[in-house]
């Protein structure tokens, strides 16, 4: 539900970017990693120690 960066847009990115992981948040918005900070945290230090 991004106004700014339509979900297909990720998706395209994930697809072009080898290794990358796409995670989209229900009905989050263009701040979802805030919204969603308890579960982005995480997920992102994990692929960040890889």
């Amino acid at each position: 539900n991004d106004r700014m960066v339509p979900s297909t847009l990720s998706e395209d990115l994930h697809r072009r970017i080898e290794g990358s992981e796409l995670i989209i948040y229900p009905d989050s918005g263009h701040g979802g990693i805030f919204q969603f900070h308890d579960k982005f945290a995480p997920v992102a230090v994990a692929f960040l120690d890889r």
